[in-house]
């Protein structure tokens, strides 16, 4: 039921009516029920919604790559699915980006940076320019593989390319994975009672999960990698990825 004025919703979400209003106007959050008097009522889905973006910005990312991913949403999603939304993403986003300036990231890595090396770590993903120059936003999961790929002798044009096989191969392997786990966990949620506790259950649950699958698909890239380079060395003893599968 729509019961809450915008500054009740704005207060049970801990924001200001301005922020309310903003996100209104960009598409965020749907319109409220218009009531007596002309005074627009917001209810639970508005507060899953508010709820969900704040997650989202915590993981770092920007108001166009949240207004991409709501509205990837069904358009009738409950409020209690947009809390189980909130709880998958606390659970399996990687960590929040990290702004830091230059010597602040040089001294993250260990090393001193040239303006060539931080064009490559920018062409990889592993960072982006802010308005300040001497300020970036830095993926932290990133940062250290990127450092350590700078010194691989292997082209940029290479690097690069092996990237955009490993985002299109594992976003399949999400997509999959995603379906899987909507169809076997997801909908059984969907069916129960939309409490707080059940949500925190989809949460540790989640959380539980994220390791497993990634020690998973590392297993299973390892093995499939030394097979690989197996056929592709059959005279010579090829070069291996890691203990696994030799």
């Amino acid at each position: 039921m729509d019961e809450l004025t915008v500054d009740q919703l704005a207060a049970r979400a801990g924001v200001t009516v301005r922020t309310v209003r903003f996100y209104s106007t960009r598409g965020l959050l749907p319109p409220p029920t218009i009531g007596p008097r002309r005074v627009g009522r917001y209810g639970s889905d508005h507060l899953s919604r508010l709820a969900l973006i704040e997650e989202l910005q915590n993981q770092g990312m920007t108001l166009a790559a949240i207004e991409r991913y709501l509205q990837r949403l069904p358009d009738d999603i409950s409020a209690h699915d947009l809390a189980i939304h909130r709880a998958v993403v606390a659970s399996w986003m990687p960590d929040t980006v990290d702004e830091a300036t230059r010597g602040e990231l040089e001294g993250r890595v260990g090393r001193e940076l040239d303006d060539d090396e931080l064009k490559r770590l920018e062409a990889m993903g592993v960072l982006s320019r802010t308005e300040d120059p001497d300020l970036f936003r830095v993926d932290p999961g990133m940062v250290q593989l990127g450092v350590r790929l700078l010194d691989v002798p292997i082209s940029q044009e290479a690097i690069l390319a092996a990237r955009e096989v490993m985002i299109e191969h594992t976003r399949s392997a999400a997509r999959e994975l995603s379906r899987l786990f909507k169809e076997e966990v997801w909908e059984p949620y969907r069916e129960s009672e939309p409490d707080e506790e059940r949500v925190e259950e989809m949460k540790s649950l989640s959380a539980h999960m994220q390791p497993l699958v990634v020690q998973a698909l590392l297993t299973a890239f390892q093995r499939s990698m030394n097979e690989e380079l197996r056929g592709a060395f059959p005279e010579e003893r090829a070069p291996s990825t890691g203990p696994v599968g030799r």
